[in-house]
């Protein structure tokens, strides 16, 4: 019992590679997954553009002035302040906000509504859930034929959004505040791609839909749109912070987890629940193993695992129990060439790696097996 007691704290994302392809909040994403045990692969797919320049800005910020739309709808906090402080740099600012102030404005979550406060302005609705699907139907069961709606965008216009507004009689202005543009460096995002063809991620994480089309546009420019497919559809767990996040990965066949509740945290959370619910655990030589993405759980002590033992340790746990040759073991090592001596080597680290010898036999001239109980001999027997 004391010993128990001694054993350190893992977090339920210890041993688990999860890769963040956001360019805004990237930080506070990646803070809450370490904090939970999980290593972070960080490449923001995009990057946020200002266009406090922008011709397109200015001539919907002047036609709202001059044409005071009904209603606007603010989405994101860091939009609608740009949108302001890119007015006041124009010398619009004042025009603007005492046109806003008799207007009907609804902010979608929290932190937009702090954002319009802090413009002096006051909010008429806000969703609870933060989702742009609830403001939407909220429009159309009041009626919208008839009325100008202003609609603060995201980088790219909100698919459907506009459209159902139009199609109940709407008539729409958008409002560019900022654009998703490719990343200056590219090579955070190549390395990810990589990672994910070799399974050297566990999840994926999307907070956005162009984050999510950028990864996959780059990945059809290197030819590798199929092999990260594959992996988005069996090993790699592609989790996005809400539905609209989802859509440019559903539109490739790919099914999405997604939390409740469209926020960072629950998204977070979701993954907790997740990754170790898809971790193998096995009873071997005595010992409860659960074998997570980088690293293996051994009677709930973490062993950190070089990626040679990892693929090894795969390539014996997919049937536990049955000697795999060492021919193939080979084949499952990454980069091994054609000398079986390399398995040797990957095995004694995997041995020393886990802290317990046992957990592996060598069957002399046949290839290495993994110790299964002999009462779970039969439970795993065709796994």
């Amino acid at each position: 019992m004391h010993e128990e007691q001694q054993r350190p704290e893992h977090g339920p994302l210890a041993g688990f590679t999860v890769g963040v392809t956001a360019a805004r909040r990237a930080e506070e994403l990646g803070t809450l997954l370490q904090r939970r045990g999980a290593t972070v692969l960080h490449a923001p797919a995009l990057r946020i553009v200002p266009l406090a320049d922008d011709s397109e800005l200015l001539a919907a910020t002047k036609e709202i002035i001059h044409q005071v739309p009904d209603i606007v709808v603010a989405t994101t906090a860091i939009g609608f302040r740009g949108w302001v402080e890119a007015a006041d740099g124009w010398g619009l600012g004042e025009d603007l906000l005492a046109r806003l102030g008799g207007v009907r404005i609804m902010a979608r979550g929290p932190k937009v509504k702090g954002a319009v406060r802090a413009a002096g302005l006051t909010e008429e609705w806000s969703p609870s859930s933060e989702s742009m699907a609830e403001v939407l139907d909220r429009l159309l069961e009041e009626g919208v034929d008839g009325l100008r709606i202003a609609i603060q965008l995201h980088g790219e216009p909100l698919p459907g959004f506009v459209e159902s507004l139009r199609a109940g009689g709407a008539e729409v202005v958008g409002v560019p505040v900022y654009r998703w543009m490719p990343p200056e460096d590219i090579g955070p995002v190549d390395r990810l791609l990589d990672a994910t063809v070799s399974r050297g991620v566990d999840a994926l994480t999307f907070t956005s839909a162009p984050a999510a089309a950028s990864l996959l546009s780059r990945a059809e420019e290197r030819g590798l749109l199929p092999e990260v497919l594959a992996a988005l559809g069996h090993d790699v767990l592609p989790a996005c912070v809400g539905p609209v996040t989802a859509l440019p990965l559903q539109g490739h066949g790919i099914d999405t987890v997604q939390p409740e509740r469209f926020r960072l945290g629950p998204l977070v959370q979701l993954l907790c629940q997740e990754l170790p619910g898809r971790a193998r655990s096995l009873p071997i030589a005595g010992h409860r193993v659960e074998i997570r993405g980088h690293a293996v759980l051994v009677d709930g002590d973490l062993k950190p695992v070089p990626p040679a033992g990892m693929a090894l340790l795969r390539a014996l746990s997919r049937r536990p129990g049955w000697v795999v040759a060492r021919a193939d073991l080979l084949r499952a090592l990454p980069g091994a060439g054609r000398d079986e001596h390399a398995v040797e080597t990957a095995m004694a680290r995997l041995r020393t790696a886990l802290g317990a010898p046992k957990l592996i036999q060598t069957v002399v001239k046949r290839g290495y097996r993994l110790a299964l109980d002999p009462a779970a001999e039969t439970k795993y027997a065709d796994a």
